[in-house]
């Protein structure tokens, strides 16, 4: 029996009994936490707020055998103005549905951890269009993951891709195809498009600028990742239409 403090985001709960929740945190060090938030559901529960989705703070847990239970939550943000807009909160539970997707129980994932806050922060705080953003995290969480997209060569015969010539997207070797190499089911690619990812990739998560919604290639990088995913996020239905 023992007790730690861990940061973390409430990525998913599930009411359980009257009063009681079990919480998904995502922590940097630990990865993917399943703790019981005891009476959380009571108006007067000091930990109402923190066992809300995207809640950040830290947590008291308190560890018996493999069970670990909520002690205590210090609040440090609540990301609350995305309630305010359905489509910008729809957008902020895939985010979090992903992440869920991506973590393992035990297992460090620092870079997500940050990328996933850089994202929310901008969603919630910012006017930058959802479409960019949600490809610009799509992106980056490819690259922390081990399956950037290889952007500079045809995946199939390896020629080196010229700028400007026409190309596309095969989603399961994870790059792009020439012109001679390609097939109807590879998904076509603008050369803008192109130029985006790569300029992501080489400014990081944290020099984001705007850019016309039309050169992030939002639906591919979406089809991408989620191919790679091991099960469907459920939010991925409540996203806006493209």
């Amino acid at each position: 029996m023992r007790q730690t403090e861990r940061t973390a985001i409430v990525l998913r709960y599930a009411n359980y009994r009257d009063n009681d929740r079990m919480l998904t945190l995502f922590s940097p060090t630990q990865g993917r936490i399943e703790a019981l938030a005891r009476g959380c559901r009571k108006p007067r529960s000091p930990i109402l707020n923190a066992s809300e989705l995207f809640a950040l703070g830290d947590f008291e847990l308190y560890q018996k055998g493999a069970h670990l239970t909520v002690i205590s939550a210090s609040l440090m943000e609540t990301f609350y103005p995305l309630r305010q807009d359905f489509d910008r909160l729809a957008v902020g539970m895939y985010l979090l549905g992903v992440a869920e997707n991506i973590i393992q129980p035990g297992v460090p994932a620092q870079e997500l951890f940050m990328l996933l806050l850089h994202t929310l922060s901008r969603l919630t705080f910012s006017d930058q269009p959802w479409k960019p953003l949600t490809a610009g995290f799509l992106l980056h969480l490819s690259n922390c993951e081990g399956f950037r997209p290889r952007l500079s060569h045809c995946v199939h015969c390896g020629r080196r891709m010229q700028e400007g010539e026409s190309t596309w997207f095969d989603h399961a070797e994870g790059g792009l195809v020439c012109r001679e190499c390609h097939l109807p089911a590879h998904a076509p690619i603008s050369a803008a498009q192109v130029q985006w990812m790569k300029k992501k990739l080489q400014s990081g998560a944290s020099t984001w600028v705007d850019q016309p919604d039309q050169m992030a290639p939002y639906k591919l990088l979406r089809d991408y990742v989620e191919s790679r995913l091991d099960k469907t996020v459920r939010a991925a239905a409540m996203l806006p239409r493209d």
